[in-house]
């Protein structure tokens, strides 16, 4: 984003640290200038460092909550499509690139179990793109939570994994677009 005005929380804000991933607390009043706004989630900078607020606290930044996605007709009471998880996939975001975990290659593999209820398990093997990035479980817990959100799953696990490594050339065409090397 440019010419983003500075903005002060109306609120004491829980916020994780990037890139440590560590949890902290940013005070009323406190000046941040907003850098991304993708995934519901924001990207802040502030006292000379990054952070991540969930949809949650959006409240503090004079916002309200992005709603959860949106279920397809056909999840109420059928089976969910694999296509619609891949869509919900496609609204998580590193908070410091901007492109979706399913176009920056981040996600190997998706799979949906039939539960006993009627409802469905959801499995997702993802990576990231450095592997002492202290944003992965928090990358990762997003991810669980949209798939949770949705009326037909009742179970979501999202396992990070680091086989095969990930590399530049998994990234979609339309994620090179989005970062300028295509």
């Amino acid at each position: 984003m440019t010419n983003v005005p500075t903005i002060e929380l109306t609120r004491d804000c829980e916020v994780i640290q990037i890139p440590a991933g560590t949890v902290a607390v940013l005070p009323k009043g406190t000046a941040v200038d907003i850098t991304q706004t993708l995934g519901g989630s924001y990207t802040l900078h502030a006292r000379g460092g990054l952070y991540r607020v969930s949809p949650e606290n959006a409240d503090a930044l004079g916002f309200a909550p992005a709603p959860p996605p949106a279920a397809p007709a056909s999840a109420a009471g059928g089976p969910l499509e694999e296509k619609h998880l891949w869509d919900v996939l496609r609204t998580c975001y590193d908070p410091e690139i901007p492109v979706n975990i399913v176009d920056l290659g981040l996600v190997y593999d998706l799979g949906i179990a039939p539960l006993p209820s009627g409802n469905q398990q959801v499995f997702v093997k993802m990576t990231l793109t450095a592997p002492g990035c202290g944003m992965g479980p928090t990358i990762a817990r997003d991810a669980q939570q949209k798939l949770l959100d949705l009326p037909s799953v009742e179970e979501a696990s999202v396992e990070i994994v680091w086989d095969p490594p990930w590399h530049q050339s998994m990234i979609t065409e339309a994620g090179r677009k989005i970062l300028g090397l295509a």
